[in-house]
């Protein structure tokens, strides 16, 4: 599930979205290559390049918080944040893998243009993703920050107030 950070946005992806991610990307990027073997255009593969740009947006995103954790992470403790680190490594050398070979297909297949237009397409899909979901997820994440911040002052308040009382009574 991915959480939001407090950083402005930047979204907290845990290990269990990575792998999620990943196996996204994997099965769409299979369904590609079997697609382009056996001789379909570029239209009918668009759905499943469209869900491996996601994933590989999703495993970006996550490689951008592994460097830079927020701070739940970094109280989680530092296995746990070498751990999604090691992850996400491992999810963007696979992609990378994945990334050329896809490359190989459709430059092969529908001619050098064909690359250039999938990059064109997974920055409108990166740019489109990040309006839409990570923005929504900064939102939430403000808004439980206000409650937190809000239920830390009430105690605080309760606390300080307790003390005083306990004061004058002596």
């Amino acid at each position: 599930m991915a959480v939001p950070s407090s950083k402005e946005g930047d979204v907290v992806i845990d290990p269990i979205t990575i792998g999620a991610a990943l196996s996204g990307a994997t099965a769409a990027f299979n369904t590609i290559k079997q697609m382009v073997n056996a001789g379909r255009d570029l239209e009918s593969c668009i759905g499943d390049v469209s869900r491996w740009m996601k994933a590989a947006s999703d495993i970006d995103q996550a490689e951008k918080q592994a460097k830079n954790p927020p701070l739940f992470k970094k109280l989680q403790g530092a296995d746990a944040v070498q751990s999604e680190a090691l992850q996400v490594y491992a999810a963007k050398k696979k992609l990378e893998a994945q990334r050329a070979e896809l490359k190989q297909y459709l430059q092969m297949t529908f001619g050098p243009q064909a690359w250039a237009d999938l990059i064109h397409l997974e920055g409108r899909i990166r740019k489109e993703r990040q309006e839409a979901i990570y923005k929504q997820q900064e939102m939430r994440q403000k808004i439980l920050e206000a409650i937190a911040i809000g239920v830390l002052g009430i105690v605080s308040f309760g606390i300080f107030f307790w003390i005083m009382w306990l004061a004058s009574k002596n």
